[in-house]
């Protein structure tokens, strides 16, 4: 987060920590020993991002930790995605799971069809994220880092879902106004 408070914001470094922030703490040691990264389906909205470790050191730790080499990409979701708008649901190489609730996955059904792997965790509602994680631990998927949406953060602690808070805060003021981690 930014020194005024913010954690809101289309680039993190734009909340000041700069470089060493993203390749060191955002895109390494949260995600070095992750099962998934977990984001927002806004958080990805319009980018060419894949969570993943990017930095060959980290990967190599990754490496002998017997992890395979990209965390599997969850994405949070109550509107659906464009399957054909964003890289990451077309690269065939990297599991990806829709978060979701059932209404939301029937209206994606079709696009899903033609993407084996992508899968679906679906709800009956969005208050039901607990269900929802005992279904992904089902699949394997123990350990997550949620790296993305103060708004599925908040949700995912107020459903007691959250372990560890990793929070680093810059010296310098940034982000967009008024967005704290969590209210």
């Amino acid at each position: 987060q930014s020194a005024d408070g913010n954690t809101g914001a289309r680039n993190p470094q734009d909340l000041g920590g700069g470089e060493t922030d993203k390749h060191l703490i955002y895109e390494g040691l949260s995600r070095v020993a992750a099962d998934a990264v977990l984001a927002g389906a806004e958080t990805i909205r319009g980018g060419r991002i894949v969570f993943s470790v990017w930095r060959p050191e980290v990967g190599r730790v990754r490496e002998r930790m017997g992890k395979p080499e990209h965390p599997v990409q969850i994405v949070a979701t109550l509107r659906g995605v464009g399957l054909d708008r964003e890289m990451l649901y077309n690269l065939p190489d990297i599991r990806v799971v829709l978060l979701t609730v059932g209404s939301c996955a029937l209206l994606m059904r079709e696009a899903l069809a033609s993407r084996p792997w992508i899968s679906v965790v679906a709800t009956d509602a969005p208050d039901q994220l607990p269900a929802g994680f005992e279904r992904l631990r089902e699949l394997g998927i123990e350990r997550i880092s949620a790296v993305g949406g103060r708004k599925l953060a908040a949700q995912l602690i107020d459903a007691g879902l959250v372990q560890d808070v990793y929070l680093t805060t810059s010296p310098r003021p940034g982000g967009e106004p008024d967005t704290p981690m969590y209210p």
